[in-house]
């Protein structure tokens, strides 16, 4: 009897390890609480607080049309450019900014272009060729990439979600698609949905994570996860979309960013966090993702799910060996009373 309750008590034990482990990992993306809601750094509808006066929290430029159910950067029309941009300076160390977007035209499969890109920047409105962003930019950048230009590239399908973080010494490559500089990416059928298509971006840490939610199941689903990354505060949060000879409609319906309630040591609290250079340390080169054919780093950590489905299979591997173990004792036990 000791022995079963001994072993009922070290599984009941592992359960709730278990059950704490994957709550903890199940909250890696916030549910959105409101009460960590930053209204100043979030565009949401009917989009006020949105122009040029003075007392604006967001600005656009180019080919932007805000009406009440969506910010418009591009037409569907040729050689487009346009962005909006936070005028407030976010000074948050650890941050998560959700994005609802639609990209949709009359353009056939392999017709349209060219995508939408997200931005964390020391400047802003800034035009040029990037996304209608400019080029050797300073910071964080999500590409949502429609078009490809890389005919060599077949190993990945487009549309293709990828970062980019520079110190403004990094030119991005168009023709390549960005990959000399990509740190991480992932597929998304993302043009011309029925359903809302959602990108969250969170900054936590050293750590940098991006998952998608475009399959209309309400779930996220991961695409990037790097770490080693230093992204100083005092940048400003931006949306940008260009069209050439191919067009589409990219729509910003919101941006909604939270402040995540996370503890720094006295170290990092006492660190000028405006001064940190925008900078990943990896243990490859970017320039190594060209032969990896999920567009991903090999070397990243283990992510949430991967480590939930270790310890899933560990603590099975416990309960059979528990299992066996009372088996074989019970068998000895009944052996040695046959013997006396």
């Amino acid at each position: 009897f000791g022995l079963k309750y001994t072993s009922i008590i070290i599984h009941i034990t592992m359960l709730q390890m278990l059950l704490r482990t994957f709550q903890h990992l199940c909250s890696d993306i916030t549910d959105g609480n409101a009460e960590h809601l930053k209204r100043e750094h979030s565009l949401i509808k009917p989009y006020q607080g949105v122009g040029t006066s003075l007392s604006s929290q967001w600005d656009f430029w180019g080919s932007t049309l805000v009406t009440s159910q969506y910010v418009r950067l591009t037409p569907d029309e040729r050689s487009k450019q346009g962005s909006i941009w936070n005028t407030v300076p976010c000074y948050l160390k650890d941050w998560e900014m959700h994005v609802q977007f639609k990209v949709h035209g009359s353009g056939k499969k392999n017709l349209h272009g060219d995508g939408i890109a997200i931005w964390y920047t020391k400047e802003r409105l800034h035009p040029g060729p990037v996304f209608g962003n400019q080029d050797h930019f300073v910071g964080l950048a999500i590409f949502v990439d429609t078009f490809r230009n890389d005919l060599h590239g077949m190993d990945r399908s487009f549309p293709y979600i990828s970062a980019m973080i520079s110190n403004g010494s990094l030119p991005y490559d168009h023709g390549k698609d960005g990959r000399s500089t990509e740190l991480g990416g992932c597929s998304a059928e993302i043009r011309n949905k029925d359903h809302d298509t959602y990108l969250a971006i969170r900054y936590s840490k050293g750590r940098l994570t991006v998952m998608v939610d475009v399959d209309d199941k309400n779930e996220w689903k991961e695409c990037i996860d790097v770490g080693g990354v230093r992204l100083p505060t005092g940048y400003y949060f931006g949306a940008s979309a260009a069209t050439g000879d191919l067009s589409d409609n990219h729509d910003i319906i919101s941006m909604k960013m939270y402040q995540l309630m996370v503890e720094h040591t006295p170290e990092e609290d006492s660190q000028d966090w405006t001064k940190i250079e925008p900078s990943v340390s990896l243990l490859k080169s970017p320039k190594d993702n060209i032969d990896d054919p999920t567009g991903n780093f090999r070397s990243t950590p283990l992510t949430g799910w991967k480590v939930f489905l270790l310890l899933l299979c560990a603590l099975l591997g416990i309960v059979v060996c528990a299992v066996v173990g009372a088996v074989v004792f019970q068998k000895r036990q009944e052996r040695n009373k046959r013997f006396y």
